[in-house]
């Protein structure tokens, strides 16, 4: 966990390639075959993403996580977002009927994506469907997360 990357970078999806390379070289993640895959996996993602939401920048986040960050059950204030780890417990979600907190979780299998519509989808209602992070904090278990959410104005943008 001490060289994979922290980061926050908002970016012309055709430069996710070689922004990731950077990245890892940056941390100085060994160069390996499970490094390329792993770039080429965020690549594809990072493109797959793009052309679902129909934009040309996004905000891609690289999270190394230990702690209980994101642990109650929320939608994000965005239009959609995609969220796969890569190391430990995948994200956990759940449908809640009454607003509440859901009476039990599933979790997404580690590698797998899982797609997000966030409070600010252009069409149809809350469907209940809420995610959170796994409470890991003491366990020792360390989490590698990444994150696409869509840019439609990156001049706007933080």
């Amino acid at each position: 966990p001490k060289l994979l990357p922290n980061c926050r970078k908002l970016l012309r999806t055709s430069d996710v390639r070689k922004t990731i390379k950077e990245i890892f070289s940056i941390s100085k993640t060994p160069c390996s075959t499970g490094l390329a895959w792993l770039t080429q996996d965020i690549t594809c993602l990072t493109e797959f993403f793009s052309s679902l939401m129909k934009v040309n920048f996004v905000r891609l986040r690289l999270n190394v996580v230990s702690t209980d960050s994101c642990r109650k059950p929320h939608v994000d204030a965005i239009s959609g977002r995609l969220i796969c780890t890569y190391r430990g417990t995948g994200t956990q979600y759940g449908f809640s009927a009454d607003g509440g907190d859901p009476k039990s979780f599933l979790t997404t299998p580690t590698g797998s994506p899982i797609l997000f519509r966030g409070t600010l989808w252009p069409e149809n209602p809350f469907l209940g469907l809420l995610h959170r992070s796994p409470p890991i904090e003491g366990s020792g278990e360390t989490r590698f997360v990444l994150v696409i959410d869509p840019i439609i104005d990156p001049e706007n943008e933080e």
